[in-house]
């Protein structure tokens, strides 16, 4: 082995952090790319802390973003988002991350890949190429980069920023082509070891297995180190992710469904109840309209991710679904609870058609150099 140097960027982006690079600094041999990142991560780790990288022994901070040049007519650049695994060789390419989305528009302000006024709003157009979808970034600039300071406050982010706004542009069918990929508000799955239960299966930014909480056996506002504790609970969730993955066509197995182990995510829900966030702060019945408890590479989400809360968000939209059986209220912007307080998405759903979604979030310029990795 040697050691490799490679420009890049380590940033926050939402709840989120993740090193990012610009395409034109990485092989244009894209079967390179796979052992790059793994190695600059220090991925994979067995004592599951990746010590020996940037990666952070967590699905969301164990991120990669490669940023370039659009080659999509409507947009100002491309991103491409991996996420990696914490104790195995695993780079999936199979989802975006709306977390580190909203750090691509500042990044390509910022690296000169897009022009952008001096002060005033960066308006950037992002083309992911994971899902083939458009997000639209809007964000304050001063002196040419994203305003440092602000005024939103994010749930499991200390301090204040800068608000950046993503509209995720028509996102459903971002895998599937379909925003219900079976046809169906809710299907009920053959689950081996669970049984037959209720999910709904919707493909919006994101697609994700819905359940409710109660089918399980569960409250729904359980705290992740406990979701994570539970053995039991993470297998059956895991196996209704790929009954859910096989009746989507998002794989042809069990086993494929398992390698493709990004998408869908698997969440379980509850209508709006008193809960207690990891801070110890209690967040009360009428601060949320629903509650969401989400896996992504089989580990409770501490917040939900940004396109699992579009998808969510569509969801209650849609008459039928589960989330929409759940939440307190479909009018206006939705408040979801999740372990680290709440987050605020608004979705238009006309005529079964998911016409945007749009979420609220931060991002910082963590650190910028060279990561030194060995190969």
């Amino acid at each position: 082995m040697k050691l490799h140097r490679i420009r890049a960027v380590f940033m926050r982006g939402g709840t989120s952090k993740a090193l990012v690079f610009r395409a034109g600094d990485l092989p244009a041999d894209r079967a390179a790319w796979d052992a790059i990142f793994l190695a600059a991560m220090g991925v994979p780790d067995p004592n599951g802390r990746n010590l020996d990288g940037m990666a952070g022994g967590m699905s969301s901070l164990n991120k990669v973003c490669v940023v370039g040049p659009a080659t999509h007519p409507e947009a100002d650049v491309d991103y491409t988002f991996v996420q990696l695994g914490v104790d195995e060789p695993l780079a999936d390419y199979g989802g975006n991350c709306g977390n580190m989305s909203s750090a691509i528009g500042p990044f390509a302000v910022e690296e000169g890949l897009v022009p952008c006024p001096a002060t005033g709003e960066a308006v950037v157009r992002i083309h992911n190429t994971n899902t083939g979808k458009l997000i639209v970034a809007r964000f304050a600039v001063a002196d040419g980069a994203l305003a440092a300071d602000g005024d939103m406050a994010l749930d499991g982010v200390s301090g204040t920023a800068a608000a950046v706004k993503l509209e995720f542009v028509s996102p459903g069918g971002a895998r599937t082509g379909r925003l219900l990929p079976t046809g169906n508000a809710v299907d009920v799955l053959e689950v081996a070891g669970v049984g037959r239960i209720e999910a709904s299966l919707v493909d919006a930014a994101n697609p994700c297995v819905f359940v409710d909480a109660a089918t399980l056996g569960m409250r729904g506002v359980e705290m992740p180190a406990d979701l994570d504790k539970d053995a039991g609970f993470l297998q059956r969730m895991e196996a209704i992710r790929r009954a859910g993955s096989l009746a989507m066509g998002l794989a042809g197995d069990l086993d494929a469904a398992g390698r493709l182990a990004s998408i869908p995510k698997v969440a379980m829900l509850c209508a709006p109840q008193p809960a207690t966030t990891i801070s110890g702060r209690v967040l009360a019945a009428d601060e949320s309209d629903l509650i969401v408890r989400m896996i992504s590479i089989g580990q409770p989400h501490r917040a939900v991710p940004i396109t699992g809360s579009i998808c969510l968000a569509v969801a209650a939209r849609l008459p039928g679904t589960i989330a929409h059986r759940l939440c307190a209220d479909r009018e206006g912007p939705i408040r979801i609870g999740h372990a680290s307080g709440t987050t605020v998405v608004d979705a238009d759903v006309q005529n079964g058609e998911a016409r945007y979604g749009a979420v609220y979030r931060t991002a910082r310029r963590l650190f910028e150099g060279n990561v030194i990795y060995r190969l």
